[in-house]
């Protein structure tokens, strides 16, 4: 095996809730995804392709159809997105991992805005990129960057800015002014963005269009840029494994071929399921992110008043990222409190040392008394832990 490869540290938040597995006790709320079942419309649509005998290989860059779809789902959001711009892949991972191979080169200075999710990290470390992290700063449990910092650390010889934001797990958000001098940045440099927005729809500030600023709204198609979504989230969909890129024209050829060493194509009856989500989007996607803020009104103010807890409400994403005064070895915090509190969460390690620390909590509960019940164990165990 490559050093690179042996070399990987583990996820944290596996290791977190491996400490939890067989245990029906345990208040589960450490992996990034609802525990509500894709909606009906969804699965019907795959069910009625598999009927119908869909099941061979299909183009690499995904159904025309559903490419069409996508384009006029981006475009409803963003400025004019063409289809032939889109390319349809096996989940938002497997869409990150493409445009990494697309643009990172053995020894290529890759800079990540920290802390967040290890994939984007170890992603272009595997390619033997040469990662660097820009932290966001912490105040008062709300995380910002500082674009000076962001200028001096992104130069001529950085390849690659990896960006995401609304951010897992802080909730950070970018403006659009920001993504405006980020990417008027990259222009002087040369430096390509990689955008994964995948939580674009989960954002809770009223806009006019429901969603967080995206780099769409302020680049041209021409621009080093390349963005990443998927259906996971938005759609309840994670165990379908579907997302697209949204990609420069002259990157487009080169990704078909990608795609075809990767994994070939998605599945087509997958794709069908994502026609029907896209078709169904004005019911389905409201009605989760309504949800999303219910269970984050719920689990944020309860969270604030546990002494010692530092939090800010996130203003994206499905996470509650939080301090715990007297705490700062997080993994060790997080097993402790599967074991002592039958409480499940992801320590903040995982995401980066300067969250050590911290703790994520992902607040995407069908029944928001789960959280309730959640902030209760918390309580008592802090309480047991001051006698």
């Amino acid at each position: 095996m490559r050093q690179t490869v042996a070399d990987l540290e583990a996820s944290r938040i596996r290791e977190v809730a491996n400490a939890g597995l067989g245990r029906d006790d345990v208040l589960a709320f450490w992996f990034g995804e609802s525990d509500e079942v894709t909606p009906e419309p969804i699965r019907q649509a795959a069910i009625d392709s598999l009927q119908r005998g869909e099941t061979f290989y299909a183009h690499n860059l995904g159904l025309p159809e559903l490419r069409e779809a996508v384009a006029r789902y981006a475009s409803g959001l963003h400025p004019q997105v063409d289809a032939s711009r889109i390319a349809i892949t096996s989940g938002g991972v497997n869409a990150l991992m493409l445009a990494m191979q697309a643009l990172v080169d053995p020894g290529d200075d890759v800079v990540a805005i920290t802390p967040v999710w290890p994939n984007l990290t170890a992603q272009p470390a595997i390619l033997g990129g040469k990662v660097r992290c820009l932290p966001l700063v912490p105040r008062e449990g709300a995380w910002s960057l500082d674009l000076a910092a962001l200028r001096k650390t992104v130069t001529a010889g950085t390849k690659l800015l990896i960006v995401n934001a609304p951010n897992n797990p802080t909730g950070w958000t970018l403006t659009r002014d920001e993504q405006q001098q980020i990417l008027d940045h990259c222009r002087q440099t040369g430096t390509w963005i990689l955008a994964d927005e995948v939580y674009e729809r989960l954002y809770y500030a009223p806009t006019p269009k429901g969603c967080a600023p995206s780099f769409l709204d302020v680049s041209v198609p021409d621009d080093r840029l390349v963005v990443v979504h998927s259906f996971s989230k938005s759609f309840l969909m994670t165990g379908w494994r579907l997302g697209w890129l949204v990609l420069p024209p002259a990157l487009m050829d080169g990704m078909g071929k990608l795609i075809e060493f990767n994994t070939s194509c998605a599945s087509v009856f997958t794709q069908r399921a994502a026609i029907a989500a896209l078709a169904h989007s004005d019911e389905i996607t409201p009605r989760v992110v309504a949800h999303l803020k219910q269970c984050r009104d719920t689990l944020l103010p309860l969270l604030a008043e546990v002494p010692g807890v530092r939090v800010a409400p996130a203003l994206g994403g499905m996470y509650a990222f939080f301090q715990l005064e007297g705490y700062t070895d997080s993994l060790a915090l997080a097993k402790r409190l599967v074991t002592e509190a039958g409480l499940g969460l992801a320590p903040g390690s995982a995401f980066g040392p300067e969250a050590d620390g911290w703790l994520r909590w992902c607040f995407a509960s069908k029944d928001p008394q789960r959280l309730v019940d959640g902030v209760a164990r918390l309580r008592t165990w802090l309480a047991a832990q001051a006698r």
